[in-house]
């Protein structure tokens, strides 16, 4: 496993971390599997899971914090996220912070978020959705700088909106984000545009989320797939995403290298990029994660192939089932 310096912080974050929302509102998440993964993914050297209090209402939380006692004698960072209080993911240009972060409900879910972790400190709390309007509001400043003062959160991170890289820079602007979280893989290359060179102007610490476009990269998705009704995929991969990102799938299979899965390629191509510090595939059988971690120490992909990827880059805007 290779390790990464996670922004102004010095935090030596695993490139490869663990995206945990597969936990809890997808389907195949049984507990005894997810615990052997969760092992098995910190004897590869692991140590960055990002989780959230919308992950199963705490429940992915919890079994991070029981990853954590399990391993006491390991570094191992934990990012976690506030709920937006309306419960609207993501948010929308015209809501309020009062109805989404006021600053009570700020610190009302740090310490939620705190004891199902069961730890003394968050590393990294994050807002789980953001409008970037909110910027210069005085509220949410004030929460989060008592609660680091308090030494309840060491960093401050925003995981922005889907297909919305730019909807944060005035506020990283502030100086107040340590670390902020976006969609970017093959097909969504559009944090490089803006969002990228001022993390690295400022020292914002990049994780990249959705490393396999919620399966699509994976290559194994078919125009027929199917989804559970309780599975989150079933409402997200309606026949017009569905068909869409079958096709655009497709098209990267004959520039798959031999010996090489579509899964390592995505993942390569993201870690080919020195201003990502870790992404985060989600992770809920112990092959994927030893498939996974191996990508890590095999380096960035061959420039030419990396150029040809370049080209397959999916511009897509927020719709009603993005989400």
């Amino acid at each position: 496993m290779q390790y990464r310096t996670f922004g102004r912080t010095g935090w030596q974050v695993s490139d490869i971390g663990y995206g945990m929302w597969g936990l809890a509102g997808w389907t195949g998440s049984e507990r005894e599997t997810v615990d052997r993964a969760l092992d098995r993914s910190v004897e590869l050297g692991c140590n960055f899971f990002d989780t959230a209090w919308g992950y199963g209402e705490g429940l992915s939380e919890t079994i991070l914090g029981d990853l954590m006692k399990r391993y006491s004698d390991k570094t191992l960072f934990a990012a976690t996220k506030i709920p937006p209080k309306n419960r609207k993911w993501p948010s929308k240009s015209h809501f309020s912070i009062d109805d989404v972060f006021p600053a009570d409900y700020i610190v009302e879910y740090t310490e939620k978020s705190l004891k199902n972790l069961g730890v003394d400190t968050i590393d990294l709390q994050q807002f789980h959705v953001w409008e970037d309007a909110w910027a210069n509001r005085d509220e949410w400043k004030e929460a989060i700088q008592k609660l680091t003062q308090a030494g309840k959160v060491r960093a401050w991170g925003i995981s922005v909106n889907r297909w919305e890289p730019d909807n944060v820079l005035s506020t990283l602007r502030t100086g107040l984000i340590d670390g902020v979280q976006v969609i970017y893989n093959i097909f969504d290359q559009a944090p490089e545009d803006n969002l990228f060179p001022l993390c690295r102007e400022l020292g914002v610490g990049v994780i990249a989320r959705v490393p396999f476009d919620e399966g699509t990269l994976t290559g194994t998705f078919t125009k027929e797939t199917t989804f559970p009704a309780e599975d989150w995929r079933s409402t997200y991969f309606v026949p017009e995403n569905l068909n869409a990102s079958v096709d655009h799938a497709d098209a990267l299979k004959p520039l798959i290298p031999a010996g090489m899965t579509m899964p390592e390629m995505a993942l390569r191509f993201i870690l080919s990029n020195p201003d990502v510090a870790t992404t985060i595939p989600g992770m809920r059988q112990l092959r994927n994660v030893e498939a996974n971690c191996a990508t890590s120490d095999a380096g960035p992909l061959d420039p030419q192939l990396l150029a040809e990827l370049k080209g397959h880059r999916w511009d897509r805007t927020p719709t009603e089932w993005s989400q």
